[in-house]
């Protein structure tokens, strides 16, 4: 399945730009620290060593993903971590401290996830190495043209090994199972398509821009033609012939991570992968039970403020089938969602000391993806809403779902971490979703305080999302654990959200087929709502909640027990935030 550790963003700018020379794999030659180094200076050398390995990994457009490849980086993660284990942790200097902490992360989750051979399911209900692959818009120079369309060529064989993974994976007993991939096929019918302007990788065709010759336009749009004609849409044709008559007829029956070769251990790793702590699926079912009897009684509360005296599953349902709730054409939900977000921006001021100076755009989810698709997904450059199937995106749901994926969610909390501008090399593309998605879920809350839920169904809508990720606790351990099956988990998300019966179908779906990664939620948010309590009680008339909001985002994404010791220390210092030279060089004048 894809991680963090090989970021799909970066592919894509590869694919779309990367010169000619980077598709010579160069060998990797170890830098290692000289022999009197302090051990800061040596964690500097090995990660930065680790850092020129990836880059040379990831030369080619698209990653090597045949078993002997995984094995070879695996044979180096391992010496990493050798290299990692020989430092003195005790005479790191803090930030050097965070930096260890982070990088023992990678590696470990690495070197795990090739002891169970996790590349033999390379795709879940979720997430796929086939999407993401054709570019939303054209380029701006010939010489990306004829990158992009070298690159692309590639996809046969990078799809050949991913399906040769995935029958290995079937032979063992390690696959999706079958219920959760109902109809994902359908998604790959574009790119199979035979007539080459409907094929999505035409996209970048179609908008080449009106300064180039027509010498060279016409030289890109024949080769184009030729690419896509006689590689990427066989590619994806032979791909979707693999998933309908050999995958999806022979994936397990099964729903639980437990029926895997080695699945107790298999999700105990996934529990820890995901939300970097040491918890037992025990102990999280029973974290989960107590927050959804928490969320139920806020819950009664507006019920009984609106007048509404049945249940809460009545309520919800009420909710789903009033149309008042739901938007009529596409950019009506995207204006509900753009005017949050500007709503937003005029509160930031009081709850961060430190305001990025990028600005992200609000974009539909690709039509081809968003039947499936989650309700909104936020990044850097734009964060997604989903306008497919409008009656399954009630309005009283945006104002939450905007705070969690644009600002001060995660689309702010991206540009913020490229812009405080100190952060190693090796860590900018790596993403701990125990804290980022945990700071999604808390901004939601923060919303409460800022203003932005303006009504009954608003406040609602965002109980009603905090319960979703309350009862991923309680569903996620339940089916992967607990012998849970299908119904009894649409059952309970179904009754305790006002999400509609699509999402809560699609929701769970997620969950069995991707063991572990939903539960990284709220057991973040716990931790960041824990640690603010504790600073604002310790702190008294000193806390600051924008320096406190500032020293969270400038760790970068980290583990979460590597968050804890950095709150600990912010209240030992007296509440002090990021210093006063980072302000200074990073704010507009």
């Amino acid at each position: 399945m894809l991680k963090h550790s090989l970021s799909v963003a970066f592919t894509l700018a590869l694919i779309a730009a990367a010169p000619a020379a980077l598709a010579q794999t160069v060998v990797w030659q170890s830098k290692p620290a000289a022999a009197d180094a302090s051990a800061d200076e040596q964690l500097k050398a090995l990660y930065d060593d680790y850092s020129r390995w990836q880059q040379n990994e990831r030369g080619e457009a698209l990653p090597k993903v045949a078993p002997a490849d995984y094995e070879r980086r695996t044979a180096i993660l391992k010496r990493f971590l050798r290299n990692l284990d020989a430092i003195p942790a005790s005479d790191l200097a803090p930030d050097e401290t965070v930096n260890a902490a982070v990088l023992r992360s990678v590696l470990t989750e690495q070197i795990e996830d090739a002891r169970f051979r996790e590349w033999e399911m390379p795709f879940n209900s979720d997430s796929s190495f086939w999407s993401y692959l054709a570019p939303a818009s054209g380029f701006q120079t010939i010489e990306q043209y004829e990158n992009y369309l070298t690159r692309i060529q590639e996809i046969p064989g990078y799809f050949d090994q991913h399906i040769a993974n995935a029958r290995a994976g079937l032979e063992r007993g390690f696959s999706v199972p079958q219920v959760t991939l109902d109809g994902r096929d359908a998604s790959l019918l574009p790119y199979a398509s035979v007539t080459v302007e409907d094929n999505p990788f035409w996209v970048p065709i179609a908008q080449m821009p009106a300064s180039f010759s027509d010498e060279d336009r016409e030289k890109v749009t024949a080769k184009a033609r030729d690419v896509i004609s006689g590689a990427i849409a066989p590619a994806y044709s032979n791909l979707l012939t693999f998933l309908r008559d050999e995958y999806l007829p022979n994936a397990r029956e099964t729903l639980a991570a437990h029926d895997f070769p080695d699945g107790e251990a298999y999700y105990a790793q996934q529990i820890r992968q995901y939300t970097t702590l040491n918890l037992t699926a025990d102990e999280i079912h029973a974290i989960g039970l107590r927050e959804v009897a928490r969320i139920e009684a806020a819950m009664r509360d507006i019920m009984a403020k609106v007048g509404f005296e049945g249940s809460i599953a009545e309520f919800n349902e009420s909710l789903r089938t009033d149309p008042q709730f739901i938007a009529e054409t596409p950019d009506e939900l995207m204006g509900v969602a753009s005017y949050v977000a500007k709503r937003v921006d005029g509160e930031l001021g009081k709850y961060f000391g430190f305001l990025p100076r990028h600005r992200f755009s609000i974009r539909p989810v690709a039509p081809d993806i968003a039947p499936f698709y989650t309700a909104g997904r936020g990044g850097y450059e734009y964060c997604q809403m989903n306008t497919y199937d409008l009656p399954s995106r009630p309005l009283y749901n945006i104002p939450a779902l905007t705070l969690h994926e644009c600002a001060p969610g995660h689309s702010f909390q991206a540009a913020f971490q490229r812009e405080q501008g100190e952060t190693a090399e090796f860590r900018r593309s790596i993403y701990f979703s125990g804290m980022g998605e945990g700071w999604g879920l808390y901004v939601e809350y923060l919303g409460e305080e800022m203003g932005i839920y303006r009504t009954p169904y608003e406040k609602f809508g965002r109980l009603s999302y905090e319960m979703w990720r309350a009862a991923r606790l309680v569903i996620d351990t339940g089916i992967h654990s607990q012998g849970w099956g299908r119904d009894r988990a649409l059952a309970y998300l179904g009754d305790r959200t006002a999400l509609s019966r699509h999402e809560v179908a699609t929701e769970i779906d997620r969950y069995i087929s991707w063991p572990g990664q939903a539960l990284s939620y709220k057991l973040g948010e716990m931790q960041i709502r824990r640690l603010r309590a504790e600073a604002e009680e310790k702190l008294g008339g000193d806390f600051d909640i924008r320096k406190f909001h500032d020293i969270i985002l400038a760790l970068g994404s980290v583990p979460l027990p590597v968050l804890e010791e950095r709150i600990q220390r912010f209240i030992a210092d007296g509440g002090q935030g990021l210093p006063d030279v980072i302000y200074d060089r990073l704010q507009p004048n």
